[in-house]
């Protein structure tokens, strides 16, 4: 990847939380990164860390009782966070698309897959009706589904699970958009059907260089799909560097434990190592390092301090006193 591409996304010091009768959830709290274009960024982390809301912030697709508190997106050296909903609404889909997790609940039942993918392609190619169905076939051809006449004139419940993502795709990339979001996409579909979706998703992508932000706890999708990595934990994102640093040298503890949980075929290994304890709480999150409470190298400034994201090396950035140079100052 070509250091001298221009920055498409970036994203400072994002905040984002949901109000609860048990307290204020902090879902994404001081997160920092970028993608530039024509660039695959994989966001990794367990269920429940921050990488969906994080996506949707991006969009400002959060609804009450969630709110974006603060930060900045800058989309094209626009702010997204700043700019009215009008004009987001013209770059949600032509500039930004996102192919969410579940498209049972994404596409509406009620109308044909034609019929909706004609509605995307009017609304911002200023096309005519007869026109944008026209072109809904050749969207839906360039996905690979069989028969993309009659797919046209079906209704969603009608097709399979892979079929529907691969609609959703078509509906994501049909106007040649600069950044695809895709949110855990594969999640539903079994491991044969994932591959096919993600090459399909890659392949379609790099015809019309666009950049890609892909959510997903799978790292072994990360691997073969992505060319950078923003490994997240409990709101905060702790490490970023592309995939093959990541995987040969990963710094943070969270992440060397991470992928020494992984099973690995060409060794022979009786137990796969866990980190110990649990994910806290994000209405009463540890003070300092959120990791330090499960962190078997944690020191008593993690609890006190919470960790910067560091350049540590070519674009590889880590959130850790163990590489601050604050590890000696004590308490």
């Amino acid at each position: 990847m070509s250091s001298d591409r221009r920055c498409l996304l970036d994203v400072r010091n994002l905040h984002t939380e949901f109000v609860t009768y048990d307290g204020v959830v902090k879902a994404v709290s001081g997160v920092d990164f970028e993608i530039r274009s024509g660039e695959s960024l994989a966001l990794v982390g367990e269920t429940g860390c921050g990488k969906s809301v994080t996506a949707y912030s991006v969009l400002r697709l959060i609804r009450p009782p969630g709110r974006i508190a603060e930060g900045e997106v800058i989309f094209n050296g626009q702010d997204l966070l700043k700019i009215s909903e009008r004009e987001l609404e013209e770059i949600r889909g032509s500039k930004i698309a996102m192919i969410f997790q579940e498209p049972m609940t994404s596409l509406n039942p009620v109308f044909t897959i034609g019929d909706q993918l004609a509605f995307v392609l009017m609304k911002h190619k200023k096309v005519t009706r007869k026109e944008a169905l026209q072109q809904s076939v050749e969207v839906i051809k360039k996905v690979r589904i069989a028969d993309p006449h009659r797919v046209a004139r079906q209704y969603p419940h009608e097709l399979s699970g892979g079929m529907r993502q691969r609609v959703l795709i078509a509906m994501a990339l049909s106007l040649s958009p600069e950044l695809v979001i895709c949110d855990e996409a594969t999640t539903y579909l079994d491991v044969t059907v994932q591959a096919q979706i993600l090459r399909l998703v890659n392949d379609l992508r790099k015809k019309i260089n666009a950049s890609m932000l892909l959510i997903t706890h799978n790292l072994g999708v990360v691997a073969h799909n992505c060319n950078r990595v923003a490994v997240m934990y409990a709101g905060t994102i702790v490490e970023t560097s592309d995939v093959a640093t990541l995987f040969d040298d990963p710094k943070h503890p969270y992440v060397q434990g991470l992928l020494k949980s992984i099973p690995i075929l060409t060794k022979n290994i009786n137990r796969l190592e866990s980190i110990p304890g649990t994910v806290p709480s994000l209405i009463h999150p540890p003070s300092g390092c959120r990791f330090h409470p499960r962190c078997n190298r944690a020191m008593p400034l993690c609890k006190n301090r919470k960790p910067l994201l560091l350049n540590v090396g070519d674009r590889q950035h880590v959130a850790c006193h163990l590489y601050d140079g604050e590890s000696n100052l004590g308490e």
